[in-house]
Parts: structure tokens; sequence; C-alpha cells
């Protein structure tokens, strides 16, 4: 029997098959697969291996193939713009990536083995050994919080400006208060321009205006499945997808409208890489 998060998918892949000539939006896509967007883009690539964008982008390509080959009065030109790729030459360069043979090559002689080959999705080989997770009633948490908007490599700049606000502040203390960090979406299925991350401190009281752009929020409460991730941060989306691919699926639970969120119980210039603690919260209803 399928799960609901399989279930889920096939609703996705179906529409993006009967709706490649209109915006397929984020929001609109949770919206189908009944899932919030802070947790759908992590849902699919778990259950599919790739992400949304990219499984959107190769059904446009896989229906262009077709039109190449079958449909030779087509200009090339027109196939590209179809797929809604701005040039020739941007759908030439996706095109060959895909497939290995230029739209012309393809149209002129298709190595129909490759082709299919790109349609075998397998997921990512990720051994993650069975960890404990553990569903706790979180409770709502005050907090300051600064907005990363941007490359996830441009993150440690943002982390400065926080850094700096709590020791000029005093609101949200390094040593006292709790430090969580907030991605909305994972970097790596992420467009540079479109991928948040909140730096957060917990708080007892408002805190006031600042240069920083430092700002009042709130983690709200809501029952958790926690993890705890040892170890670098470079490998935390391992124990992330560990949560998403084998225990929500398992345990039959539901993610809420919160995105996943991390509890840095160290940091790194605290202790080596390798002693590094982080606790990782996915909302459940």
């Amino acid at each position: 029997m399928k799960t609901k998060q399989q279930q889920r998918i096939e609703l996705v892949c179906d529409y993006i098959s009967q709706h490649l000539d209109e915006p397929l939006s984020l929001e609109t896509l949770s919206e189908v697969a009944c899932c919030s967007k802070y947790h759908f883009h992590r849902l699919f690539a778990a259950g599919v291996g790739l992400s949304v964008t990219k499984y959107a982008q190769l059904a446009r390509l896989k229906r262009a193939s077709f039109r190449l080959a079958f449909e030779h009065q087509l200009k090339i030109i027109d196939v590209a713009l179809e797929a809604q790729f701005d040039s020739p030459e941007a759908f030439s360069r996706a095109f060959k990536r895909t497939f290995t043979q230029s739209p012309s090559e393809f149209r002129s002689k298709p190595n129909w083995p490759n082709w299919h080959s790109q349609f075998e999705f397998s997921l990512p080989d990720k051994k993650v050994c069975p960890m404990n997770v553990n569903i706790v009633d979180f409770k709502a948490q005050p907090v300051a919080l600064l907005t990363h908007l941007g490359a996830a490599n441009t993150l440690m700049n943002t982390a400065a400006q926080f850094i700096e606000w709590r020791k000029e502040s005093g609101f949200s203390p390094v040593k006292t208060s709790k430090t969580y960090g907030i991605p909305y979406s994972d970097p790596a299925t992420t467009e540079d321009h479109a991928f948040r991350f909140d730096f957060a401190g917990s708080i007892t009281s408002p805190i006031t205006e600042n240069p920083q752009g430092v700002r009042n929020g709130e983690i709200p409460a809501g029952r958790c499945a926690v993890v705890r991730h040892n170890g670098s941060h470079d490998t935390i989306s391992d124990t992330v997808y560990y949560l998403y691919r084998e225990w929500l699926v398992q345990s039959g639970e539901e993610v809420r409208d919160f995105p996943c969120f991390f509890h840095y119980l160290n940091l790194i210039h605290e202790v080596d890489e390798c002693d590094l603690q982080t606790d990782i919260y996915l909302p459940i209803k």
C-alpha cells in the first residue's frame, strides 16, 4: 500500500505533466500535495530524488524531445519557447546537459537508450543509520531574529550581523540565550535569490529597534519530532532528510505549517567541528 507521501508525490507529478505550459510555483504544487510549502520541497526530493524544479524542467524537456523527434516541421526556437526557455541557446545547453545530445543532434538521430536512462529515478544513496527520534511538545519561544535572504554561501555575513547585535544589545547573549536557525527551504534545491534563513536567539522581553535589523518573532508551540545531529553543520542535511525520508514515512505523522528548525546546543567558535551538537525539530500535527 502506498503511503500518504507517495500518493501526494504522484498527484504532484501528474499535475506537472498536465500543466507544463503554466507557472509551477512552490505554492501551487504544495497546495496540490496538501502539504505545507515549508516541507513540500524536502518531501518531494526525498521521494523522487530530484528537486521539484528539476523534475518540472525535465518534464518540459521530455515533451520537447518528442517535438524534436517526431515534429520536424517545428523550429527549434519554437520548441525552446514552449519549454519555457528564454532563448534557443539556454534550451540547447539544458537539453545537451540532460541528454548528452544537442537538440539538432537529437532530432537527426535520437539516442533513445540514453534518453530513457534520464527518467530512471533513484533516491540519493545516503547511508544514515537509524536515529533516536523523540516527539516533544515544544513551548512557544519568543525570539529575536534576523533574516538572511540570498545564497547560502553568504550566510556567515548575516550570522556576523546577528552576533554583533547580540554583543551590543545584551538582549540575547550567546552564553545564556538559546540559539536557533530556521531554514525556510533547502539551499541545495532553492535558487539563491529565494533562499531564506532566520538566525534567532531566545529572549525574555521584546527587543527594541536596532541598526542591524533584528526584530521580534516567535517559534510557535506544538508537537515536534526531534533528533540530534552530531558533528559538522555541513552534513546536517543528511539528518534532516532522514526525518523526511525514513521517520516521517514510517511514523505516519503529518507535518505542520512551520519549517523545520535547528537548536544549536553549541557553536563552532566554542568547540571543534566534530563535537558540534544540533537538535533538529520537525513540526508535526
